[in-house]
């Protein structure tokens, strides 16, 4: 961590997986009543630890197997609370202090379906840039992961493209969640695809995959005719990407690739407290078994595990 002393770990060995993205605050706020405008609401709310790229990169953790390192910027007002939290989720962090931004802050908004609405303050997150990144950080390591929300801002874009060039001079495969459907629609969905152009991977959720393929209006739709779409869209994007999961909540998982839908990946049942940071979970079981050796579709089951289990606790962390 920039401006703080080392943090304890062993010598980098190989297969590590690196995650480029974002650490910030979370205030989970859990109401069993609609929001009552002009007055209080009853809730249960907590300050966690969070952001995708920290989430995911804890989760690919706890699944044991490889070293998980984590470059993301932090403020100084909770660098040193935010380090700990993944020292002890068992990720190095290599965190750089931001001297002007606090950390980032999300606010979600847990209603009584377990659905979440965040009100986000990017903060220190996405002013990561490419100054901040080393040749040095890819030694030993076996996967490059990139956070979606770093594609959101210029300087942590750039930084996602220095970072991907990086990986792939050296042959160091990269995959890519695109975190968002707002802030991807605010973007554009070129822009994003043409930033993350090269990737191995792309881990989007239902919306995601529809905004990626121009299918806007399927976003509305339920049932049968929202499933075929979606699948539609995973087979299309994975005529640009390799290999294609797409993340479905509770109906679980489809894996693409070559054009074509290749696997259906049944959701774990589970009873849902709060869905914040389910994707994350997914996604980093789902690296950690690629790296461990699994197949695309194992390592999707994986993923729904861990999804399963992100979502009957509160928070997006393990």
């Amino acid at each position: 961590m920039t401006g703080a002393p080392p943090a304890p770990a062993g010598p980098p060995g190989p297969g590590a997986l690196l995650v480029v993205g974002d650490v910030v605050t979370d205030v989970v706020a859990v109401h069993a009543e609609p929001l009552a405008p002009g007055t209080d609401t009853p809730a249960r709310i907590r300050t966690l630890p969070g952001g995708a790229g920290a989430n995911a990169a804890c989760w690919a953790a706890r699944a044991g197997g490889p070293e998980v390192r984590l470059l993301a910027r932090v403020g100084a007002d909770s660098a040193g609370w935010h380090e700990r939290a993944l020292l002890d989720a068992g990720v190095r962090p290599e965190l750089v202090v931001d001297p002007v931004e606090p950390t980032g802050t999300v606010v979600a908004l847990v209603g009584e379906d377990a659905e979440r609405t965040f009100l986000t303050d990017s903060g220190a997150s996405l002013r990561l840039s490419p100054a901040d990144w080393e040749p040095g950080l890819l030694d030993g390591v076996a996967h490059l992961h990139l956070s979606g929300y770093l594609f959101f801002a210029d300087p942590s874009r750039e930084l996602a493209r220095v970072a991907l060039r990086a990986a792939r001079a050296r042959n160091v495969p990269v995959s890519v969640d695109p975190a968002s459907a707002g802030f991807l629609a605010a973007l554009g969905p070129q822009r994003f695809l043409a930033a993350a152009a090269g990737v191995g991977v792309l881990l989007p959720n239902e919306d995601e995959a529809l905004l990626l393929t121009g299918t806007r209006g399927a976003a509305g739709v339920a049932g049968t005719a929202r499933a075929a779409a979606v699948a539609r869209a995973a087979a299309e994007l994975s005529l640009r990407v390799p290999l294609v999961v797409v993340t479905r909540g509770r109906a679980g998982a489809l894996v693409a690739e070559d054009g074509r839908v290749t696997a259906e990946v049944a959701a774990e049942s589970a009873e849902a407290v709060d869905s914040t940071g389910a994707g994350d979970a997914f996604t980093g079981a789902f690296l950690a078994a690629r790296l461990a050796g699994a197949g695309p579709e194992r390592a999707a089951g994986a993923g729904c595990r861990a999804a399963a289990l992100a979502v009957t606790r509160l928070g997006g962390r393990p």
